[in-house]
């Protein structure tokens, strides 16, 4: 599977921060409140800075992209995901399923598409759980005809019990950096390519500052 190359148009909430920050040492009346949340196109982690008014909950679904947004006011840029508070790491999973569930077909594509990666390793064998046997099975099925849905997969492929659970425990493993090939996810950010959020901008009733990733 191809990860696409567009900056993140909408983000799922992982975490509302009213008050910012807990280790943030500024006063009180300085810290923007913060949200955590995931990229729907590329899994990727993100710190959102809302408007003024705006009330989020986890599972929410925001714009972010360059057009008018109701509800973000900017973005603060990537981070990685052992900077996700307690809360946001447990709605990881479920965020992540949400995602799946809005657009399934993009991911039984990748039972229908998935290539070898060598001689030794096909990448069906990346999903947690998948061996040669399972793959095998696989392989085998789609010759006849494509998967339609993950209940065509689980129907047809008696060893996959829950192909899209394999999907979101790959994901989510590629999301932490735990993984060799990213084959759903963007590589997490190195410690270069995260900047500190940018403090020369006016408070949340002014401009938006410029996307920087």
């Amino acid at each position: 599977m191809v990860i696409p190359a567009k900056r993140e148009e909408e983000a799922v909430v992982l975490d509302f921060l009213q008050n910012g920050y807990a280790t943030d040492p500024r006063p009180l009346h300085l810290k923007d409140p913060i949200a955590q949340a995931l990229g729907t196109d590329r899994f990727t982690l993100l710190e959102l800075v809302p408007k003024k008014e705006a009330g989020l909950q986890p599972r929410a679904k925001v714009y972010i992209g360059e057009k008018k947004r109701d509800e973000i006011h900017h973005v603060n840029g990537r981070i990685k995901a052992e900077k996700l508070t307690a809360t946001a790491q447990s709605e990881l999973p479920h965020a992540v399923k949400a995602i799946i569930e809005s657009n399934p077909a993009r991911f039984v594509e990748f039972y229908n598409k998935a290539q070898p990666l060598s001689i030794r390793t096909h990448s069906l064998e990346l999903l947690p759980g998948i061996g040669k046997k399972h793959m095998n099975e696989i392989l085998e099925a789609r010759r006849d005809k494509d998967f339609e849905s993950f209940d065509d997969i689980r129907t047809r492929v008696k060893l996959i019990t829950d192909p899209e659970k394999l999907i979101i425990n790959r994901i989510v493993s590629e999301i932490k950096g735990e993984e060799k090939h990213y084959l759903f996810a963007a590589p997490p950010p190195s410690d270069d390519d995260i900047r500190p959020p940018r403090r020369d901008f006016p408070s949340r009733d002014g401009p938006r500052p410029p996307r920087r990733f």
